[in-house]
């Protein structure tokens, strides 16, 4: 029996148990979840090992890379700029970078990179041998590259590229790199440990992920979703290598653990206040659910609606009861949920990967454990 560590108000028994189970029925490895509410870390649960046939304990200052969970927070760094005053998110993204206007981009908006419409979900440009780790050749590229779809049709998962995008605008704004704004703006007043290029002392804590059964399998027929899954391309092997490590790629190689994870979206979740800071304003979290696309997205292939950074809780795809609940996921498994109504924020940090990029049933069954919660108190 895997022994559950950390602490959990018992309002939110059913998180626990949901965590336990995961261990007991869902062959999980090593994984953390926290969950905040009305501002308060309620839930800070982590358990199992660092890898199945290990002894080392996944502790509770482990950290894994999150993938997609990190893009939240590159999109966070966007939403504190725009309230500040010092970026308009319908403005042009080449009033900030002019160089982007380059093969009819004149017109993509910073809102149009925030919800995966900028035309710009793959590369054309062959990224090969360590490209990916160099900013300049990736934006240089990106800024070079005609749009794939019309940008502002409709939304083409930007699975890696999203975050060269919204780190470049960051970068014009303030000269500094995402991750670097995102450390001194958020993460360090959050006391958040949440990295986005990890810092030399940081690498023991880090867990290897274990790769899921199979790989993404995308047909290779030229397709939009093809196109990007192929081009650049990341083996998970590479997850386990310094130089994927220290580098900044804003959309995928966050690395961080659940608490971590909440500590940071406490903040949208709880009208921008959190850990005794008011980060941004009310107003400014709520330009999240600003929606921006709806339909099927030319990647993923399912129906989705996204606000400003955020997947937004809609009809087809249900996530939870309340309407002001938004979401992000990470490849194999890692989740964020905030839910404003609620003032709830709730994450899923794991190194086991499943196949999907979009959730699976582990954190499906801590989000249900946590809405039992709070229809229990209402």
């Amino acid at each position: 029996m895997t022994i559950i560590h950390g602490h959990c108000d018992p309002r939110f028994e059913p998180v626990k148990q949901a965590f336990a189970q995961n261990f007991s029925a869902r062959d999980e490895i090593g994984a953390s979840v926290a969950l905040s509410f009305e501002g308060e870390m309620v839930v800070d649960l982590w358990a199992g090992q660092l890898a199945k046939d290990s002894e080392d304990a996944w502790v509770e200052d482990t950290i894994v890379n999150v993938w997609s969970t990190t893009k939240p927070m590159a999109a966070m760094c966007l939403l504190l700029l725009a309230d500040k005053g010092e970026l308009d998110l319908y403005a042009p993204a080449a009033r900030y970078w002019p160089e982007f206007a380059q093969a009819g981009k004149d017109d993509v908006t910073i809102a149009h990179m925030l919800s995966h419409q900028a035309g710009l979900s793959g590369m054309d440009a062959q990224v090969e041998g360590d490209a990916i780790y160099d900013w300049d050749w990736m934006t240089k590229a990106l800024a070079a590259q005609e749009p794939w779809w019309e940008p502002g049709s409709q939304s083409g998962y930007h699975a890696l590229t999203q975050g060269f995008l919204l780190g470049e605008i960051v970068r014009r704004i303030t000269g500094q790199s995402l991750g670097t704004f995102f450390k001194h703006e958020i993460a360090d007043p959050l006391d958040a440990d949440f990295q986005i290029g990890v810092a030399d002392e940081t690498k023991p804590r880090i867990a290897n992920l274990t790769p899921p059964p199979s790989t993404i399998s995308v047909p290779d027929d030229g397709s939009i979703a093809a196109r990007t899954f192929a081009n650049p391309r990341v083996d998970i092997e590479a997850t386990f290598t310094d130089a994927w490590r220290e580098a900044e790629i804003p959309a995928a190689n966050g690395h961080s653990n659940a608490r971590g994870v909440v500590r940071v979206q406490t903040a949208m979740a709880n009208g921008g206040f959190a850990n005794g800071r008011q980060l941004l304003s009310d107003a400014g979290t709520k330009r999240i659910f600003e929606e921006q696309a709806r339909g099927v997205d030319l990647v993923l292939g399912i129906p989705t609606v996204l606000g400003l950074g955020y997947g937004l809780n809609n009809d087809d795809m249900p996530i939870a009861p309340n309407p002001h609940v938004c979401y992000w996921g990470g490849y194999g498994g890692s989740v964020v949920i905030v839910d404003q109504d609620a003032r709830m924020c709730l994450s899923y940090v794991m190194n086991r990967m499943e196949q999907g990029l979009t959730g699976d049933e582990r954190g499906l069954s801590l989000a249900m454990g946590a809405y039992q919660s709070l229809m229990a108190m209402a």
